[in-house]
């Protein structure tokens, strides 16, 4: 499987899973590398698809992107499937997206604070511990102080043409999202396709909460 992290995470998330998982630009580890764009995410982790067709799980962002890739190289993908996906975009959520995306950088003085911020941007607050393994790869050191390890012009990245992108993969799509997802309603996924799965209990993070249950969806 190709593990497609969200806007603000990194590949840690998904510690546990059997798969590639890379940090998308501007994210962890990844090169700076803007101006941002679903497609130029595919373009970045064609490289790391195999010859054989393999299964694509993306969450949030990391779904569109999933996505995009299906149609940018549909032999090399064998399924989709989009994890809690914003599919609903009113003005003024694309508009505060974009004047997230033109903020500078901002550093802390302290590696707890660039800690709690990560955490809150990536939607794990409450779900990871700020002393988890895992956030190590959210945070960076700044000269003196700390931020994070997202390129802010990562939430420019634009309001996803989910129709287009549907008509254009050639593989089965799986979008689904957790039951108390803030993010996307299941009355919205099924607008787009016709068996959307929500599953019960769980957040916009599922594939943190509970593994199991979204790698049951790649079968």
């Amino acid at each position: 499987m190709l593990l497609l992290h969200g806007l603000g995470a990194t590949n840690a998330v998904w510690r546990g899973w059997d798969g590639v998982a890379p940090d998308l630009p501007g994210h962890g580890t990844a090169a700076w590398d803007p101006p941002y764009s679903f497609a130029r995410h595919a373009e970045a982790v064609l490289p790391l698809l195999g010859d054989e067709p393999v299964t694509v799980v993306g969450h949030s962002m990391g779904g569109v992107v999933a996505l995009a890739l299906a149609a940018l190289a549909p032999e090399r993908v064998r399924r989709v499937v989009g994890l809690g996906i914003k599919v609903s975009w009113p003005p003024d959520d694309a508009a505060r997206a974009a004047a997230l995306g033109e903020r500078p950088v901002a550093t802390y003085d302290t590696r707890a604070a660039a800690v709690d911020r990560f955490l809150r941007v990536s939607g794990l607050a409450g779900l990871v511990a700020p002393d988890d393994p895992l956030v190590a790869s959210g945070v960076a050191g700044e000269g003196s102080g700390w931020r994070l390890a997202q390129d802010p012009r990562t939430f420019g990245v634009g309001v996803p043409d989910m129709e287009g992108l549907l008509a254009a993969a050639r593989c089965p799509v799986v979008l689904a999202r957790g039951e108390h997802d803030p993010m996307v309603s299941h009355e919205q996924l099924a607008a787009l396709v016709a068996d959307p799965v929500t599953l019960p209990g769980l957040g916009h993070n599922a594939h943190v909460e509970d593994p199991a249950a979204v790698r049951a969806l790649t079968a």
